[in-house]
């Protein structure tokens, strides 16, 4: 973060929206008001005549001001941006791996990434996949004052299967159980702050149209994970794009779905059951879903399980 957050921060002269609508169906705004800021947090929004014993006071110069915006799901070593031409992500990380200073320019990327978050005003993000252990470590500089950047919950490398999600790119390959226990023993011990399951296939890795998501990681795997990672006080979260890789998760131990897929009446049941969260992730189906595929550059096969995903998400 830019400012100390053990400090205590008086922000005046700048305008904040209240979330109020007035009579005219127009959301109120505050002009000049005084903010109180404590350990990171608004505290209070008072007038001029707010006592300000004790706080550093920061002129705002009539700028605008609001709460930080929080992105639940993060890959720091991508962009987003679409490809000229399809690449093997696998490939691509070993050449990153082997070159010199490869790593290095690795964690230089992701720390652009990170800044670039906080500069469009997110000041948390959770990272749900990366590259060996560069999220904890960007974590840890950044909380240390030594770079610019958000607060970081770091997942660094997931659990994925050969032929799953990101398998042997930004994720290990279980074979067994006892692997997928193992791996997420070793994330753990990397620093992480929760564990990532790539359980199903995804948008770019479907070989179906209207299947997108197909189940790659088996049941036992996930329970052994899941066991694994809430021993260590650590929750999970795992990528699926189909009812029943949700229903899979769910059933064992899963505490965060990302993705999701189209809700029935079963599913909804173990959301309750469970308490578990959906965090939608809609804005990575909108561009093959929705885009021009010349501008996307999705393939027709992309596009149509795109639409799925992003339905899925919506309803």
């Amino acid at each position: 973060m830019k400012r100390n957050e053990n400090r205590k921060y008086a922000y005046i002269n700048g305008t904040v929206y209240t979330g109020r609508l007035n009579d005219a169906g127009r959301m109120e705004k505050l002009v000049r008001p005084v903010i109180l800021t404590e350990e990171g947090r608004i505290t209070a929004i008072g007038d001029r005549h707010t006592d300000l014993f004790g706080y550093e006071i920061v002129d705002l110069e009539g700028r605008w001001m609001m709460p930080g915006l929080i992105n639940l799901h993060v890959h720091l070593p991508a962009s987003g941006k679409p490809k000229a031409r399809p690449e093997d992500p696998k490939e691509t990380v070993r050449k990153i791996r082997r070159i010199p200073g490869g790593m290095t320019m690795a964690r230089r990327i992701c720390e652009e990434a990170a800044k670039t978050e906080l500069f469009s005003g997110v000041t948390t993000i959770r990272t749900v996949g990366g590259l060996d252990d560069l999220d904890s470590r960007i974590r840890d500089r950044i909380q240390r004052g030594k770079l610019a950047g958000p607060r970081i919950l770091a997942g660094n490398m997931a659990v994925s299967v050969p032929g799953g999600h990101m398998a042997g790119s930004l994720a290990y390959e279980a074979l067994s159980a006892e692997d997928a226990r193992r791996f997420t023993g070793m994330i753990a011990e990397s620093g992480a702050d929760l564990i990532k399951l790539m359980i199903t296939g995804g948008v770019l890795d479907a070989e179906k149209e209207g299947e997108p998501g197909v189940l790659r990681m088996p049941p036992d795997y996930v329970r052994a994970a899941c066991e694994e990672a809430h021993r260590r006080g650590l929750p999970v979260s795992a990528h699926v794009e189909s009812p029943e890789g949700v229903k899979t998760a769910l059933r064992n131990g899963v505490d965060t779905i990302e993705h999701g897929a189209m809700p029935d009446e079963e599913m909804m049941a173990l959301f309750r059951e469970t308490g578990a969260s959906f965090v939608t992730t809609i804005s990575p189906a909108v561009p093959y879903a929705l885009f021009d595929r010349s501008v996307s550059r999705a393939t027709r096969t992309q596009q149509v399980n795109g639409r799925v995903v992003l339905e899925g998400c919506i309803a």
